[in-house]
């Protein structure tokens, strides 16, 4: 996988989400929407890999993993996280939502609609979006 490649899978597991969400299937909406954040932050990493480089051994470890705080450091974006945390409530509160996504959830996570419905909206509200912020980056 590329950058390209994980950048469209984001944006198609969102879509994917929404139509699971709008059909009452909360479960696979959530843990997609989760996943879609893991595949921005994923092509962020990929973004600081240059063509002909072998990878820097740290940073090709710490992108296989599914945690998203782990992923945010390893996509050098800590700083900025802390910042947009710092000065924008709405993102702080956006990003509290969607921190605490598993991937263990495609497996014992009994989503309610409104877990499912207040994830969607963590990570696709425009401008305040966990997905817009991370997009400025990949």
């Amino acid at each position: 996988m590329n950058r390209d490649d994980l950048q469209k899978l984001s944006r198609i597991r969102v879509k994917e989400a929404k139509v699971l969400l709008d059909s009452g299937y909360f479960n696979g909406a959530y843990y997609l929407l989760g996943y879609s954040v893991e595949c921005a932050l994923k092509a962020c990493i990929a973004k600081q890999v240059m063509r002909y480089d072998f990878p820097d051994k740290q940073l090709t470890t710490g992108s296989y993993t599914h945690n998203l705080n782990h992923l945010i450091t390893t996509a050098r974006l800590r700083d900025e996280l802390d910042d947009e945390i710092r000065n924008d409530p709405d993102f702080q509160t956006n990003w509290t939502i969607v921190r605490d996504w598993s991937e263990q959830s495609r497996y014992i996570h009994e989503t309610s609609e409104a877990e499912a419905r207040s994830l969607y909206s963590a990570c696709t509200a425009r401008g305040k979006g966990v997905l817009s912020w991370i997009r400025r980056y990949w």
